[in-house]
């Protein structure tokens, strides 16, 4: 592809700077999330029993060593002194971190404090979503390097070996490898964790096996539907930018929704009854004794690089479409 001297060349230059954030933003940590209460002292637990969202999945924020870590083995003991043998979860959380060996799992810490108002476990949220998110950034990032170029046959031969290499790698990878089936059964275990309906939670793996079936037939479909309206019509090629733009926006929409799903799904197991409710999506909370923080992190800041990127870059194919210098 060639840029210098090229009208294309503030489109392609923008395009590229977006492909790159949104990448980036595929590994790092998009939002967070923090629970603090009494029992969790700032000098055990300066940043609170904190969590990190990514597309993919949900990672420990938590930096507890050396002392801290002692001091929350200790918390956790108190804890377990006043509960009987239903919180196992407050007794493995212990075993993590006894003897000051390594630092909190607060993924689980918050598992733990979810299970006291009836929560699912974290790990049970986006059950689709995350494994098949990096087919979906995989799908944006043809799109994008289609839409960098000027020329439509060019564009044409990207999208369709592009597309026809997305396909192949999740197919080998969800059903040739197993990486599906091995999923749905993590996802089985780990909602059975703390709900004890066997015949319930085989239904939900069933259910999650089915939708993915369902989601990865519809995205190879819209492959094949991008290629044709790129090919047909010549507006189409906006799409190919203003899909992966709204990349903030859909992780907003998902994320609340999930939040909601959880706020509204308890469960009789907690030791305390709450109403259902919606858990903070952006800013501070309460729910019981418990005071919550959630955040934009930094990787939503390259979202919104990707979005502004590619909200000049369609204005200016837009023109470039008008006079004439894009196919």
């Amino acid at each position: 592809m060639k840029l210098t001297n090229s009208p294309n060349t503030p489109v392609a230059v923008l395009t590229l700077i977006a492909l790159v954030a949104m990448i980036a933003a595929f590994f790092a940590p998009i939002w967070w999330v923090s629970l603090t209460a009494p029992n969790y002292p700032p000098d055990a637990f300066p940043d609170g029993i904190r969590i990190h969202f990514h597309f993919d999945g949900v990672q420990n924020g938590c930096k507890v060593a050396g002392k801290g870590t002692r001091m929350a083995g200790e918390i956790l003991q108190k804890d377990l002194s006043h509960e009987d043998e239903r919180w196992n979860p407050i007794l493995d959380a212990k075993k993590n971190v006894d003897k000051g060996a390594v630092g909190l799992d607060c993924v689980h810490e918050m598992n733990t404090i979810n299970h006291y108002v009836g929560m699912f476990p974290i790990a049970t949220g986006a059950p689709v979503e995350k494994p098949l998110a990096k087919f979906f950034f995989a799908f944006f990032a043809v799109m994008l390097l289609a839409f960098a170029v000027a020329q439509q046959k060019l564009r044409l031969l990207i999208l369709a070996a592009g597309f026809a290499a997305v396909a192949a790698w999740i197919i080998v990878d969800q059903y040739v490898l197993g990486h599906l089936a091995r999923h749905v059964d993590a996802y089985v275990r780990e909602s059975g964790t703390y709900f004890k309906e066997p015949d319930k939670i085989k239904l939900w793996g069933d259910n999650v096996m089915l939708i993915t079936h369902i989601v990865i037939a519809g995205l190879i479909a819209v492959m094949g539907i991008v290629v044709l309206g790129v090919w047909k019509f010549r507006h189409f090629q906006l799409l190919l930018a203003a899909v992966p733009a709204l990349l903030p926006v859909f992780f907003v929409i998902t994320y609340a929704g999930w939040l909601w799903f959880f706020g509204h799904n308890l469960h009789p197991w907690g030791a305390f009854t709450v109403k259902p409710f919606m858990p903070t999506v952006f800013g501070e909370g309460k729910v019981a004794q418990f005071s919550t923080f959630s955040y934009p992190h930094w990787g939503y800041a390259l979202l919104m690089v990707v979005f502004v990127a590619l909200a000049l870059a369609i204005l200016m194919r837009r023109k470039q479409i008008r006079e004439g210098t894009a196919e």
